[in-house]
């Protein structure tokens, strides 16, 4: 499931200019339009590439208060917080882990005061026995992908 260096400089010229056409990244790679159609394809089968949507930044549209939910759910009640919670549109995320907590939920909110009502949501469903939730400051790193694809593309 490794990726060669031209998947990788396909993924990160998509990557850099997301709006960019199948024809003009065959010109920028200096391989046939057909090649890079074949790649797309076959990187979209495999799930390397899940989608070319737009970015969308929460704090843009009026939820600048992100904060981290750790959750401790009933045994058995597995499919049914993850239910609820696919429910809560502040619910960006979820994960489900290992260690002191069997989720890890990324949500959003309009303000702090805000963020207790998202929380008390949350939480408001008999298969989460406890929440801990932490609210991130800044965020010095966002969501990245190229420098793993660099990686992957070199084979190491």
């Amino acid at each position: 499931m490794s990726i060669d260096a031209l998947d990788g400089r396909l993924i990160a010229l998509l990557t850099r200019e997301p709006r960019i056409g199948v024809l003009e990244c065959s010109r920028r790679l200096g391989v046939a339009r057909g090649t890079v159609q074949a790649r797309l394809d076959r990187l979209q089968e495999r799930g390397v590439i899940r989608g070319f949507g737009p970015q969308v930044d929460p704090a843009a549209l009026g939820y600048p208060v992100t904060a981290f939910a750790t959750l401790e759910i009933s045994q058995g009640q597995g499919r049914e917080v993850r239910e609820h919670l696919a429910a809560i549109p502040e619910v960006l995320e979820m994960h489900t882990t290992t260690g002191r907590g069997d989720m890890l939920c990324r949500i959003v909110a309009r303000s702090n005061a805000d963020l207790q009502r998202v929380i008390d949501r949350v939480v408001g469903f008999d298969g989460i026995v406890r929440a801990s939730t932490t609210i991130a400051l800044e965020n010095p790193v966002e969501y990245r992908i190229l420098p793993l694809v660099e990686q992957a593309a070199q084979g190491r």
